[in-house]
Formats: C-alpha cells, structure tokens, sequence
C-alpha cells in the first residue's frame, strides 16, 4: 500500500514509517521538521512541507497518489495547549484539514489518525473504554476531539473512511538504537528521568503529590513504541478489510505512578534519580489508563514490547547514546 506519513519525523510517526517499511508497504514522510528530526527516517522518502500550505500538501499528494494517510502532525504538549490554545487550535486544526482536504481532492480513501486519550477528560471509570464519555480538560484534547468529529462528518459525506487511534503514553525506544524519543524542549516523563541520572545539574520536578492516587503522583499507563507502531499497520489492515471507520484505544491496562516510574528506572539504571515536588499542571488528570479489549478484538493487536521493564530499558539505553 502507498501511505502518506505526515509528522513521520517525530517520535512515534519515525518508528511507524520503520514499520511500514518493514511490512513492504510504499512510504512518503511530509513533515516540516520543526520537531521531527531528518535522521530518523530515509532522506528518499521525506519531503520537507508546511502542512498548513495546502497547494503544496495537494503538490505531494497528486505527485504520490497515496491510497492511505497516517497523521501524526500536530503540536502535543498538555501544558503548552493550556498557556497557548492559539497555537493549538490554529495550527493542529488547520494542518488536518489541510491535509483531509488533498485526499478528497485526489481520491484517498483511508485516514489513521493519532488521537488521544486526553480526549475523554477527567476519568469516570477506570480502565477507560472507547465508549467513555469524550470531555477533554485541555485545549490539546479538545483539537484532538474535534478532528475526530470533522473526520465522522468527512465519512458520511465523502466516504473517507478513518480509524482514530487514542493512545495513552507512548514511552520506549527501538531496541536496536536507531529511533529513539528526542524533543526540545523535553517534557515527557522517561526523557527526564534519564536525564536527571545522567546529567549532574538537572533535578526532576514532579508535578503534584497531592492528588487522588496511593502515593499522591500521577498515574499513566505507558505503551511502548514499537506496540503503537504496529497497531498503525494493523488500522490500515483494518479499513482495507472492513472499509468502515471505527476508533480504537491503545494502552496496556495498567497504571504506574511517577514515584513507582522513578524507583524502577533507579533499579535499571543503579543510580539515583534527583527529583523533587512541585505544583500540578493545569491540564492533568490523576489517572490514565486503557481498556483496550477493542484494539485486540478487532484489530488483532498484541502488547509485545510494554511490560514496563521492556519500556524502561529501552528508553534507557537510546538515552545514554542518542543518535539525534
């Protein structure tokens, strides 16, 4: 299958392209690298594009022909999309509709998107099912939730069919080395717990132990990059097979709190990480974790690589030697 990979530079979109690759199907990366990296994917099949400028995105598209996209491209800090909804909705809202709009105008049927479990907000009921009421506390979970809606009225009204996938927290590295987790600025947990062993005048800051948890930290249920990889390659199975749109959440079913997160890269890595307290984050509920029973039934998608051991150590070792 010929896929379009846009925001394929980045951190999950770069270990998906390697996926794809793998699989034999044809691949085509637009990204405008403000936050991808240019080693992480094949220099043959990147194209360095603004997926704002919509003659252009059609440019590839009419050039490619691709029979599926996968959107990866959007801004994705929590905490930002709270400081800065301008940037958040102007930007994440206006690179989809770009993008949805050159597969309408070229015949492409098939739509993965990179949605997110911040859209459903506040936690209900724990583990969260994809029927859980969709009430997002943040600007970044409400972009993510209203391209999920445009995406509904796309398929009624010209058949675009599309598979949102709502990831929990993406975490790990390649084993072998190559693609690894690199941002700037760095604000994911593991990046930062590597970084406060290793460098000496960094100390991690914790933000909140005073929330509704056993030992007041957030809880997040982390899912291994590889596993999000291959469930992107199982989507597109799926549409190819079943030509109906549907969404699926991606995450493991269980929950680690930052201090249990601290301890055990501590063990793996036979140092100290420094940490201390802070203020909560506007935007950040106290637990998030999956029920995906869906993705397994339907998709055929296994956990292969997400025991926390297998996230913690991977992470650990792209960190200690980053290629980018």
């Amino acid at each position: 299958m010929k896929v379009i990979v846009t925001g394929g530079a980045g951190y999950i979109g770069s270990h998906t392209v390697q996926e794809l690759l793998r699989q034999g199907d044809e691949g085509r990366v637009l990204d405008n690298l403000s936050t991808g990296h240019r080693q992480a994917v094949p220099a043959e099949i990147l194209r360095e594009v603004d997926l704002r400028q919509g003659p252009a995105v059609l440019e590839c598209f009419r050039e490619f022909r691709p029979e599926a996209v996968i959107h990866f491209a959007a801004h994705c800090y929590v905490g930002e999309s709270v400081r800065n909804p301008r940037k958040y909705f102007e930007d994440n809202l206006a690179t989809a509709l770009t993008v949805l709009g050159a597969m309408v105008d070229t015949g492409c049927p098939n739509f993965i998107f990179s949605s997110t479990c911040a859209t459903y907000g506040d936690p209900r009921q724990a583990p969260m099912a994809e029927d859980h009421p969709q009430d997002p506390v943040n600007p970044y979970g409400e972009t993510k939730l209203f391209i999920e809606r445009i995406l509904r009225r796309y398929d009624a009204a010209y058949g675009l069919k599309s598979v949102p996938l709502r990831y929990f927290n993406a975490a790990g590295a390649d084993p072998s080395g190559r693609l690894g987790e690199s941002h700037d600025p760095e604000t994911h947990l593991i990046p930062l717990l590597a970084r406060a062993v290793m460098d000496p005048a960094y100390t991690l800051t914790v933000f909140g132990n005073d929330y509704p948890t056993p030992d007041g930290t957030c809880i997040r249920d982390y899912i291994h990059v590889l596993d999000l990889a291959s469930a992107h390659v199982l989507a597109l199975e799926f549409l190819r097979r079943e030509r109906r749109s549907d969404a699926f959440n991606l995450g493991t079913g269980s929950g680690f709190s930052v201090l249990e997160m601290i301890h055990r890269l501590e063990a793996i890595a036979g140092r100290e990480v420094k940490w201390r307290p802070g203020p909560r984050r506007e935007g950040d509920p106290p637990v998030l974790v999956a029920a995906a029973e869906k993705a397994r039934t339907h998709l055929g998608w296994q956990c292969r690589h997400s025991s926390i051991e297998s996230v913690l150590e991977t992470a650990w070792r792209w960190h200690q030697a980053p290629l980018y």
